[in-house]
């Protein structure tokens, strides 16, 4: 039996034994909620319905019954059209072998530069490399995330060329505390331990959390360890205005073995980021917005290893970067049916690199750059014929210290002929300006880079059926795009922006709430690339669902990923593999849950990352309590 064949099986033997718990319902993302109310596509608080943009929301129910330290893998998982690379049981690493690297719809690149990760909306990306890092972002923290599939730029400029992740923290609603901790082992001595409290009494909110995870891998010298820390004020100075203060803070140790054609010896990253900010939002009947301030920053200490028969290096790589600035937006209602928002941003980024010798005075330095981007939007969204249709026109203005003004234009409309139907049209430009690492670090550097650009175009569908029971989603797209940096050869020549990329293809969502008890999601991606793009798979199939009886609960999910491209040149080289996965709890006291889960029941031989293997099957058991 074929792979496929098997998976399609395995995915029906699963719809007809699943069910949901109906005192938790689940979430869902907006293509099968029409009802749901997002900030990451227009910045004040919208209906998806007035959004031409397609949007995923996963929940903060999704993301405790997925029992994951990392948010990514679910991502993967539930969102259509997005892939991330994975290397390993945990930890994503950095530099050569490391994973974490974000796509959608082809669109991101390795390390990710194309699409820009948000907390809570400001940026979060290394002002030296230009890529956000995978392992900084926590389940624990995340109260739901966001996904904007498509270009996002007109709102939030450079890196969201193929997209958004915003990640919004949690935040206490009720009076009271809460409080929550988890502990997990398995196999490979892989440790995940976490605690997290929110507190409210009138106009003060106060969350916090704390979590360690280890591993040592399912290969020699893979090991990694982190530590991480999440704290977060709120206040609400009257009924329309609020303040907001956080601080994230992580240290993450990896170790790379490099392939298993190639082993590394020694390649160690010891890495620290930690991530500011403190926003003013404001909300009346007719106008709302908000001024935030934020600071990221991180030290990367890098031993490069050596391989067999070589010596060590003399040096080892360090650097310190920063990315501080300051983003301001005011939405109005000047009549019926109209919401325009303008909006200022500021960006300054960059840092030092230097490789550190024993003797200092030896040291090499490779950066010492920091760069200013400003910028300037106004979008527009009107609805009319009694806000069955609404129009939607965006401009933003960037301009960058070194690349000068670039102007991105967005326009869109959706139109609901039903209460249940949504149709969906937009047109929109994204752009990436090259990062310091490619200009100015690390041959192949060049300096005279200019932008990425790339346009996209989209159709999409929303429909609700059986009572608002069954969801679905559909979404058409094509992408063209110039520019694109790349060497004329692998390992030849100086960055260049001689490629190209057209990518075209559709997604499907949906999410059936059979009975009280039974619950089923699945979603489906097809990606057809005229110039094939390294780490995205042209499949990318999920199913899955939840059981709960009593004490007992039940999640499942089978994924198959196919022609997923490793290497792109000078010859394509492709993997498909099947995931499946599962997870039973226990509530033995009404605190304390019991829980198991397993990874790749199927035990798939299998890569992401090329040369490096991902581990078979493997088991994790815990508790989780709740106060």
């Amino acid at each position: 039996m074929s792979k496929l064949a098997f998976f399609l099986c395995a995915c029906l033997s699963v719809s007809s034994t699943i069910c949901a718990d109906e005192n938790n319902p689940p979430q869902i993302n907006d293509t099968i909620r029409l009802d749901e109310v997002i900030v990451t596509g227009t910045l004040p608080k919208v209906n998806p319905r007035n959004v031409p943009m397609s949007i995923s929301v996963v929940g903060e129910r999704q993301i405790q019954n997925r029992l994951e330290p990392s948010l990514l893998p679910l991502l993967t998982e539930e969102v259509p059209g997005l892939f991330i690379t994975q290397r390993g049981v945990m930890g994503y690493g950095v530099a050569a072998g490391g994973a974490g690297g974000m796509s959608i719809r082809g669109i991101g690149g390795t390390p990710t530069s194309g699409v820009l990760v948000l907390i809570d909306g400001h940026p979060q990306y290394m002002g030296l490399m230009g890529h956000p890092l995978a392992d900084s972002y926590q389940s624990l923290m995340a109260e739901r995330v966001e996904v904007v599939r498509g270009p996002a730029s007109v709102l939030y400029g450079s890196n969201a060329m193929g997209g958004v992740i915003n990640i919004i923290t949690k935040e206490q609603k009720r009076n009271g505390a809460r409080h929550s901790a988890r502990v997990m082992y398995g196999n490979y001595n892989t440790l995940s331990a976490e605690a997290s409290g929110g507190w409210k009494k009138e106009r003060l909110r106060v969350n916090g959390n704390i979590g360690y995870n280890r591993s040592g891998g399912h290969r020699e010298n893979m090991d990694f360890e982190q530590i991480n820390g999440y704290g977060k004020i709120g206040y609400d100075f009257t009924r329309n205005w609020s303040g907001l203060i956080d601080l994230n803070l992580s240290n993450t140790r990896s170790s790379n073995p490099g392939t298993t054609a190639a082993p590394i010896i020694d390649n160690d990253a010891d890495i620290t980021r930690g991530m500011a900010s403190f926003a003013l939002e404001n909300e009346y009947e007719k106008t709302s917005g908000a001024l935030i301030f934020f600071y990221n920053s991180g030290t990367h200490r890098i031993n490069d290893g050596y391989s067999e028969g070589q010596q060590p290096k003399p040096f080892r790589f360090n650097s310190d970067d920063q990315m501080l600035g300051f983003s301001a937006y005011q939405s109005y209602a000047f009549f019926e049916g109209n919401r325009t928002t303008a909006g200022f941003d500021f960006q300054r980024y960059g840092g030092k690199a230097w490789n550190k010798f024993p003797d200092e005075s030896n040291n090499v330095q490779l950066a010492d750059v920091h760069l200013n981007d400003v910028a300037g939007y106004i979008n527009v969204q009107q609805s009319l014929l009694e806000n069955r249709l609404t129009l939607n026109a965006g401009i933003r203005l960037d301009n960058h210290e070194k690349n000068g003004p670039e102007w991105i234009p967005q326009f869109g409309l959706s139109f609901a002929p039903a209460a249940s139907t949504v149709v969906k049209a937009v047109i929109s430009k994204g752009f990436r300006n090259p990062t310091i690492r490619e200009m100015y670090m690390f041959p192949p550097q060049n300096p005279d880079l200019l932008p990425e650009r790339l346009m996209n175009y989209e159709v999409s569908l929303m429909q609700s059926l059986l009572q608002n029971r069954l969801n679905l989603g559909l979404n058409l797209f094509y992408i063209k795009g110039d520019n694109m940096i790349q060497q004329a050869e692998p390992g030849i020549g100086k960055w260049e922006n001689s490629g190209k990329v057209e990518n075209k293809g559709f997604e499907i969502s949906a999410d059936y709430q059979a009975t009280r008890d039974l619950r089923l999601s699945a979603n489906y991606s097809l990606l057809d690339m005229t110039y094939k793009i390294l780490a995205a798979p042209e499949h990318k199939l999920y199913m899955g669902g939840s059981y709960t009886k009593e004490r007992w609960n039940l999640s499942t999910g089978i994924q198959y990923i196919g022609n997923l491209y490793k290497a792109v040149r000078p010859e394509p080289v492709r993997e498909s593999f099947v995931l499946w996965n599962a997870r039973i709890n226990y509530r033995a006291l009404g605190w304390l849950d019991l829980f198991l889960k397993g990874e790749n029941l199927l035990g798939q031989e299998y890569e992401i990352n090329a040369g490096y293997p991902m581990p078979k099957t493997t088991l994790f058991g815990g508790a989780q309590l709740h106060f």
